[in-house]
């Protein structure tokens, strides 16, 4: 059983304190009645055709048909032919879900909408999970949501009773944002280690260093993404008038950007847990060798979308001796929560293999910390030290007259603009205001793919 400390006036936190509570669903159907409720599901065409993933998609489809209080679930689908949109039709139909509506991103309809963003500016051209997540959020306010949840479709073990509860603080209790906490276990085993072992001790080795330097503003925000449970958690819910001015990172940091998205523009937060019982989805290999796949590239996308936030918001400035120290600060409390770990998997009768742990805080995360500190910190050391050599010889003085060095420092300048801005969508409301038709535009394709694979 969870305890029941508030540790942030910010942040509500909703502990399990007992597995049931019948009167939850039938708030949540009572509310609806007045509340549009809105549950969007992206998920890759091979989640539901690929026999190893169809049984968990399956599943939550049939967990699915108890929400009665969900007025829409959006499917958004990638990667998908039509055949495979008739199949999910097919599937959606056995399941007996009569509030579903397939997104597929690959047909004609929403490739115009599309084209239709990106032409006005809005760089929707690579396909990927933000950008579908991105229209899902359009569609969905077009629908007239006032509430909008987001779960991924490779939950193991998903229950609707944990939808239940993730909805309960925003369409029952007004909050503007809910987040979902759990115990991600499968096995007898501890995941989560992006969380565990990355995120919260260079968070902790963030706040040493800026308690230090009595950096408040920086330390403010530290703070209140500690203070989370599970901040890389991807089940969440917005109230709708927040979501019309977030952003989305398009890459890993989806997560902790939302959540700083949430910070500065959110005024009642609120995380759940979510599940009594151990909480398992698809597990990304740790790739040791490749910084390109697994947890390597995760761990880049997050600590570079973390430390470009600081920089860009909060004013943090960084260097290179900035990463040393912070590297050398993260391994020593890694190493503190290894051994933390491992003495509270003992405790509960769990398998922690505390060499496996250590070495993945050392042989990648450590790494991925100093290869984003790389990306974000090198490019202007070479521009200095270019100046400062071409500065400094005679052969060129005649481009210094025409200037050189000016248009160098014009140059870095806009490069750093460009290198410190995460890659992410704009929010539905400057969407709304470059084009005020684009709701419209939106429900007659609704309206138009309902009747070609639901009807």
């Amino acid at each position: 059983m969870s305890n029941f400390a508030q540790k942030h006036t910010k942040i509500t936190t909703f502990h399990l304190l007992a597995k049931t509570n019948p009167k939850l669903k039938t708030e949540l159907r009572h509310r609806s009645k007045w509340k549009k409720a809105v549950l969007i599901v992206p998920l890759l065409a091979s989640e539901f055709t690929n026999p190893e993933h169809r049984s968990v998609f399956a599943n939550i489809l049939k967990e699915l048909r108890g929400a009665s209080y969900l007025a829409r679930i959006i499917l958004g689908v990638d990667q998908a032919e039509e055949e495979d949109i008739r199949e999910l039709g097919r599937l959606i139909s056995r399941y007996r879900l009569k509030n579903c509506f397939i997104q597929h991103n690959d047909g004609p309809g929403f490739t115009a909408i599309y084209d239709q963003l990106s032409e006005a500016g809005f760089a929707l051209d690579v396909p990927g999970k933000g950008r579908n997540m991105f229209l899902s959020f359009g569609i969905a306010m077009a629908l007239g949501a006032e509430s909008v949840g987001l779960i991924d479709a490779d939950i193991r073990t998903f229950r609707r009773e944990q939808l239940d509860r993730l909805f309960y603080p925003v369409q029952v209790l007004n909050y503007q944002f809910s987040k979902a906490f759990y115990a991600r276990l499968r096995e007898r085993k501890m995941y989560g280690r992006v969380k565990r072992l990355l995120l919260d001790p260079l968070l902790i080795a963030l706040k040493r260093k800026f308690t230090d330097t009595n950096e408040d503003k920086i330390l403010r925000l530290v703070d209140f993404l500690l203070n989370f449970n599970y901040q890389l958690s991807g089940e969440v819910v917005f109230e709708s008038s927040l979501l019309k001015r977030m952003h989305f990172a398009m890459n890993w940091g989806v997560e902790i950007f939302t959540l700083i998205e949430v910070y500065r523009k959110a005024t009642n937060v609120a995380q759940v847990d979510i599940s009594y019982d151990p909480f398992d989805h698809k597990h990304q290999p740790v790739s040791e060798a490749d910084r390109e796949k697994g947890l390597y590239n995760m761990a880049t996308d997050i600590v570079t979308t973390l430390l470009s936030a600081l920089v860009i918001e909060e004013g943090l400035e960084i260097s290179d001796h900035f990463i040393r120290d912070l590297t050398v600060t993260y391994l020593n409390v890694g190493d503190s929560l290894v051994k933390m770990y491992a003495d509270n998997a003992g405790f509960s009768g769990l398998t922690y293999d505390t060499n496996h742990e250590e070495a993945v805080v050392h042989g990648v995360f450590k790494n991925a910390i100093l290869h984003a500190g790389d990306l974000l910190v090198s490019p202007y050391q070479l521009v200095d030290r270019f100046s400062t050599f071409v500065g400094s010889d005679k052969a060129f003085e005649p481009y210094l007259a025409s200037g050189l060095l000016q248009t160098i420092a014009q140059t870095a300048q806009k490069a750093q603009i460009k290198l410190f801005e995460t890659p992410q969508t704009v929010s539905w409301e400057r969407v709304a205001r470059r084009l005020p038709k684009i709701y419209f535009d939106i429900i007659d394709v609704v309206e138009q793919e309902k009747k070609r694979y639901l009807e």
